[in-house]
């Protein structure tokens, strides 16, 4: 199966100390996204939009909008250094 890319990518925090990880693919991203404890609204719609990609109603681009909001709200998106 082929990753679906995405630009720009996502930092985020891990649960090891000064580890980020950066997500740059929607497949990378519903991983992450299962690991979280804390599972709010935005983490329910990111899940949807990862499915909604499968589907081919969604774009990789959709996706990481959706999970960089996740992300806010989990209180883990760190902003890039770019």
């Amino acid at each position: 199966m082929a990753l679906h890319w995405f630009h720009p990518p996502v930092y985020i925090e891990t649960d090891q100390p000064r580890l980020t990880y950066v997500c740059t693919n929607v497949e990378g991203a519903a991983v992450e996204l299962m690991k979280w404890t804390k599972r709010g609204p935005k983490w329910k719609e990111a899940i949807e939009v990862c499915m909604a990609l499968i589907e081919g109603e969604r774009t990789p681009n959709d996706v990481r909008k959706a999970f960089e909001a996740a992300a806010e709200e989990e209180g883990i998106l760190l902003r890039s250094s770019n």
